[in-house]
């Protein structure tokens, strides 16, 4: 596997996906020689910024000084085109992975961005339930896969693996799951928000109850909010109400240059590291960050989870 820490310091002056207009500044961090923290961003609805903030998550976090893995499970592939990795350079993909073809090693690309790898998607990924569908460990692919990166944590490894679920809740989401620590769920500041959030809760009970216990929410963040909308402060207020505890304070706006940044194939904060949804990006990093010395410091408690009948009733 391509080491982040390998990686330069700086993309070359002459990529195509980088330029010495955009740096991203670097922070020094303490080395950690813990095993990952693996965190799947999901929602089975579609639009509701999954990859978008995949992409710039794992760049904020990088950013701040954390070695990233980004695992693009869509068949879609749009976080690993949303991070200039051309197609054509995609020999091995996280099918691959999944079908035992190839070792993380093999899969891994570094990206544009310092300490920030992806294991790319192709459409080929469309296809594993209906492979594997009869195998007893169908659930376990993704966990399988990444084991190594658990079992010799080394200071300069992956610190952060988030894992870009597709936008239903089939047997690749399930799998996220069940590698997962905790689930981190984008939620769109618009009417019928709160639509699918309680089946989506179900599935993490189901997956927590029958394929890792361990599993939690870590927090949902409110994405694409204009401030100038009643509906989406409306929005803002309902899902507060209901799941305080979870939701976020920092909430990702709107932005003409977040939406413009994949045509590039790059993170908004190499395109526009000032725009206003880098710096949201860049909160969020922090506090989540926050939340995890947070839930190291104390043992999982009952409210870890969402009641997902109470959410059911607000939605």
């Amino acid at each position: 596997m391509t080491d982040p820490a390998d990686l330069p310091a700086d993309a070359p002056e002459d990529s195509a996906h980088a330029s010495s207009s955009h740096v991203i500044p670097l922070a020094s961090r303490i080395p950690n020689p813990q095993p990952p923290r693996v965190i799947a961003i999901a929602n089975q609805k579609g639009g509701v910024g999954k990859t978008t903030t995949a992409i710039n998550l794992g760049t904020a976090l990088a950013a701040i000084g954390e070695h990233v893995l980004l695992v693009d499970l869509d068949p879609q592939g749009n976080a690993s085109t949303g991070l200039g990795i051309d197609r054509r350079s995609r020999r091995y993909s996280t099918y691959d992975l999944l079908m035992g073809e190839a070792t993380l090693r093999d899969v891994v690309l570094p990206t544009a961005v310092p300490r920030l790898s992806i294991a790319p998607s192709t459409l080929d990924l469309s296809g594993v339930e209906l492979e594997v569908s009869q195998d007893r460990d169908r659930a376990f692919r993704l966990r399988t896969a990444l084991a190594p990166l658990r079992a010799s944590p080394r200071v300069g490894d992956v610190t952060y693996v988030l894992i870009d679920c597709p936008p239903s809740l089939n047997l690749l989401t399930v799998n996220a799951m069940a590698a997962a620590d905790a689930i981190l769920v984008p939620l769109q500041c618009e009417f019928f928000a709160l639509e699918g959030l309680s089946q989506l809760l179900q599935t993490v009970d189901s997956v927590k109850s029958t394929l890792n216990p361990d599993l939690m929410i870590h927090g949902i963040v409110l994405t694409m909010h204009d401030a100038r909308n009643n509906l989406s402060n409306q929005v803002v207020a309902d899902v507060r109400q209901h799941s305080n505890q979870k939701v976020y304070d920092t909430i990702i706006p709107r932005n003409v240059r977040v939406s413009e940044a994949p045509s590039y194939g790059k993170p908004v904060l190499v395109y526009d590291l000032k725009c206003v949804g880098s710096e949201a990006y860049l909160r969020l990093a922090t506090e989540i960050i926050q939340r995890e010395k947070e839930l190291i410091a104390r043992p999982s408690q009952p409210n870890d989870t969402i009641d997902s009948n109470q959410q059911h009733g607000a939605a």
